[in-house]
């Protein structure tokens, strides 16, 4: 097991494990996700997770809830990071 250093010695959610790296990639993967689909409908109206999924279908709609979590997640843990 590896030491923890001071910097990483923070409450959960914000201590680096194995988990929150996860979360991490996970949260920047749905706002990628996120982004490009934006890009697409603000460029070319174009909805590709709708397209994919079916406009506003349960499965649309949990991949928009979750990139909205996603992003949440970040800016908690950047506000948690500049501190």
């Amino acid at each position: 097991m590896r030491e923890v250093k001071a910097h990483e010695r923070r409450s959960w959610p914000f201590m680096m494990t194995k988990h929150s790296h996860l979360i991490d990639m996970v949260a920047v993967i749905l706002l990628l996700i996120g982004g490009l689909n934006w890009g697409l409908v603000g460029l070319f109206g174009f909805d590709l997770v709708g397209s994919m999924f079916g406009e506003m279908s349960a499965f649309s709609r949990i991949i928009y809830v979750l990139v909205g979590l996603a992003a949440i997640w970040r800016i908690v843990c950047w506000v948690k990071c500049k501190k």
